[in-house]
């Protein structure tokens, strides 16, 4: 099975709108880095458990459990994975056990992510859930549901999947300012372009479009809508191509254009704030 699901929507912008938010000209002064921060963090950890949950499926877990003995030994202490066919839905238990676990990410995780599925991931029609009991990664807790939906190939002949998410982040009070509860939700469809046909995950490009919405630990909200879909180039870090608006309430709206320049695989995003517009450098 191929790693699908092997990327957050636009976690990496979250260095991008903080930096927006410090910019020096008054007429564009509009600081609102927690948001923006709260918001990537938890597409980043959404995005996250879909990553493992992907890996689970194909009953390894390289990218998250700790080696011992060489790259080849992935049955470490940090998770298990456990299937049950039988029933149905199909299930599978990924559990990294009851005391925080370094994994070979650099993560702490702990608890357990559950996935139920109807069909394999291919078959339109088919279901891929996400639950999860107790898991924490980096000690903030996630709770909520991940779903994934084939919708079956579009007028293109590409396959179109729905993915929704309504979750949130219960957030450690040692480390992230006395704590809180945010909420994230997100509705988008993704699109597979190219890469179908081959075994490796690395040649697959995907076009996202959708939106999300949510509120911070201390009750600021927030949109994200694309406005030209995002591509999304597995095997390069940073989005090519497409253009999302992220609107913090009682803020200035920040268009972000992917596609600067010419969706070359570039580390460079145009950013628009009331009408001002200037190139970042991604992170």
């Amino acid at each position: 099975m191929k790693n699908h699901m092997k990327f957050g929507f636009v976690a990496l912008v979250a260095s991008l709108l903080v930096y927006v938010g410090c910019k020096k000209d008054k007429e564009v002064d509009d600081r609102d880095g927690t948001t923006a921060v709260e918001y990537a963090m938890a597409d980043a950890s959404f995005g996250d458990v879909a990553s493992i949950a992907d890996e689970g499926y194909d009953g390894s877990l390289e990218s998250y459990r700790v080696m011992n003995g060489g790259a080849e030994r992935v049955m470490t202490s940090c998770a298990t994975i456990t299937f049950d066919t039988t029933s149905l839905p199909k299930t599978f238990t990924i559990d990294f056990g009851t005391v925080d676990c370094i994994c070979n990410d650099g993560n702490y995780r702990r608890g357990k992510i559950i996935v139920s599925w109807t069909l394999p991931y291919r078959d339109s029609g088919s279901t891929h859930s996400i639950t999860f009991d107790n898991y924490f990664v980096n000690y903030n807790q996630l709770l909520g549901t991940k779903s994934v939906t084939n919708n079956g190939r579009n007028t293109s002949g590409k396959l179109s999947y729905t993915v929704t998410i309504n979750g949130s982040i219960v957030w450690d009070p040692q480390y992230f300012g006395g704590g809180g509860t945010s909420t994230y939700t997100s509705t988008r469809t993704r699109v597979w372009t190219a890469g179908e046909a081959t075994g490796t995950w690395l040649d697959d490009i995907y076009h996202i479009s959708g939106s999300a919405s949510g509120t911070t630990r201390t009750g600021s909200s927030y949109t994200m809508a694309t406005t030209i879909p995002l591509k999304k180039e597995i095997g390069f870090k940073h989005l090519t191509d497409g253009i999302l608006v992220f609107t913090p309430s009682g803020k200035y709206a920040r268009t972000i254009d992917y596609g600067y320049v010419n969706g070359l695989r570039d580390a460079l995003a145009k950013v628009t704030i009331n009408g001002y517009t200037f190139t970042i450098q991604l992170q």
